[in-house]
């Protein structure tokens, strides 16, 4: 996915009702799964736990008549995950949606892109309030010291 303008990027989800959904985690683990063949070495690859892509993996699975990732049990011989041919389309065809998403956005926000670059290091310049939200405490506030300059 690369965006026109640097720092510009739009993530999405799509929600297919009853709680379930696909977004960019859920298609990252697809595109790891389909390149190494593992549903465990997709979950190293993106620093998460076996058990929660396994959880996801099976949210993806429940979300549509086809199945998405067909899974062998491991053993001696070893495990494994494969896309099906529709876990393979869905995923080609999220990347392709966003790449007209991302496209699109470059276009119609550029001017404001450039903006928001040229204020973000304004504000580095200046100490700012950061609000800490805590659910035993409430807000609590803080100041970060402006950088120091380099000589």
């Amino acid at each position: 996915m690369g965006a026109d303008r640097p720092g510009l990027t739009v993530r999405f989800r799509i929600d297919l009702g009853d709680q379930r959904a696909i977004g960019p985690g859920k298609i990252a683990l697809l595109e790891h799964i389909g390149a190494s063949g593992s549903l465990s070495q997709a979950a190293r690859e993106l620093g998460m736990s076996y058990r929660r892509a396994w959880q996801l993996l099976e949210s993806l699975n429940r979300s549509f008549r086809e199945r998405v990732v067909a899974t062998s049990t491991g053993g001696r011989g070893g495990g494994g995950a494969l896309l099906t041919p529709f876990g393979t389309e869905l995923v080609q065809s999220y990347r392709r949606f966003e790449s007209t998403i991302q496209a699109r956005a470059s276009r119609h926000f550029s001017r404001l892109a450039g903006a928001a670059r040229a204020q973000r290091v304004a504000l580095r310049l200046q100490a700012a309030p950061v609000v800490r939200l805590s659910a035993r405490s409430g807000p609590t506030h803080s100041r970060i010291a402006a950088p120091r300059s380099r000589k």
